[in-house]
């Protein structure tokens, strides 16, 4: 194992930061990855980071990609490198998605690129569904024009270091919904003078189940998860007059999710018409699903085997979200797992912690695929 990109990972489990506010992270990214003497070192906003590796002829493009923010989480693995700031850790394992790339530097520094160029993308807020977003809308990453994009994202459960892949869908998408219903407030003796929300939140709940349990209108898988519902105010002699409802909305599929959305709102909408009620919904945390591209995903799939690494292709998408999928609405793309260990804690949980012994195998797979990447025709 590379001792110095262990380190590296550690201190940067030891110092996380929540989304947005990375930008200690990115001063040591910085630090760190300027011993190996990038070309440019292009500032995407604030936080995000884009180190680029130059050949000496024209050819593609090729941007490898990692998140930088930790969890709101209260860390609780015992290891000596523990977070210092208190009720934030990385227990989703950006810290090793950081140091592989870290570890990247180091190998195309020695070896740089005799044709086209390679760059290190280090985004932001990946946990909230923005930095993808931010980074994909910048003028400075537009210009960069990738011909392909590549990441990885570890995964618990899976032998350490087997690569998992999928073509097409890879994981879900997701976003949460907020629906604000406005009636009016009466004495709780006297319902009849106000409007109350109770009747609208319970119709609401049963009709939003039944459309996520019918099949038959969508293509592939759709959950709905209510996830909190407020009414009024803990007072005993009031009828309440407002309510909030938060759904978060899944699906494997970008137009399944388009079609649960509009039926979401349909519902919604009727109802509260019926009921009388003001109704107002609004959308946060967006992930479109995260959708590889056929040949990006034959690019990984090579360079695995030409390193002697296990391949599992799954058939369905993860669940979870990715704001990779940013990437993959616009670029051809391929975002891929490695196996973290089958007795691994789960992501984002408090005593989650990245297994050094797989950053080797990711950097080593990251620059097979550089090589490939770079000659592919």
């Amino acid at each position: 194992m590379n001792p110095k990109i262990i380190a590296f990972r550690h201190e940067l489990h030891k110092h996380p930061e929540v989304s947005t506010d990375e930008h200690k992270t990115s001063e040591r990214i910085i630090n760190f990855i300027n011993e190996y003497n990038p070309d440019e070192i292009i500032k995407l906003g604030e936080i995000g980071i884009a180190f680029v590796f130059n050949g000496k002829e024209n050819g593609k493009t090729i941007v490898f990609g990692s998140e930088m923010d930790a969890l709101p989480i209260k860390e609780q693995t015992g290891a000596e490198y523990t977070s210092v700031n208190k009720n934030i850790a990385h227990l989703c394992g950006h810290d090793g998605h950081m140091a592989i790339l870290s570890g990247l530097a180091q190998k195309i520094s020695e070896n740089p690129p005799t044709k086209g160029r390679v760059i290190l993308l280090f985004q932001p807020a990946e946990e909230v569904g923005q930095g993808a977003r931010e980074i994909t809308e910048n003028p400075k990453f537009k210009n960069i024009k990738p011909d392909y994009i590549f990441a990885l994202h570890n995964v618990p459960g899976y032998e350490n270091n087997k690569v998992v892949l999928k073509k097409g869908s890879f994981a879900s998408a997701s976003k949460g919904m907020t629906i604000k219903l406005t009636g009016k407030t009466a004495h709780a003796a006297e319902p009849h003078n106000g409007i109350s929300p109770a009747d609208a939140i319970s119709q609401i709940v049963k009709n939003l189940h039944e459309l996520r349990d019918d099949k038959t209108q969508f293509k592939d898988f759709v959950l709905l998860t209510i996830i909190h519902i407020q009414l009024g105010e803990i007072s005993f002699g009031t009828s309440p007059g407002y309510a909030e409802i938060r759904i978060t909305l899944r699906a494997f599929e970008n137009e399944d999710m388009e079609l649960l959305t509009e039926n979401c709102e349909n519902i919604i909408k009727k109802i509260s018409k019926a009921e009388k009620l003001g109704c107002e919904i609004s959308y946060m945390e967006e992930f479109p699903a995260t959708v590889n591209n056929d040949k990006c995903v034959n690019i990984v799939e090579q360079s695995a085997k030409l390193i002697n690494l296990d391949i599992e292709y799954i058939e369905k998408p993860f669940k979870w979200s990715e704001d990779f999928g940013c990437f993959t609405e616009k670029y051809d793309a391929c975002y891929f797992g490695l196996g973290s260990g089958k007795e691994q804690p789960q992501l984002h949980n408090p005593d989650f912690d990245f297994p050094d012994d797989i950053i080797e195998t990711g950097i080593n797979l990251f620059y097979t695929i550089y090589k490939r990447a770079l000659n592919n025709d």
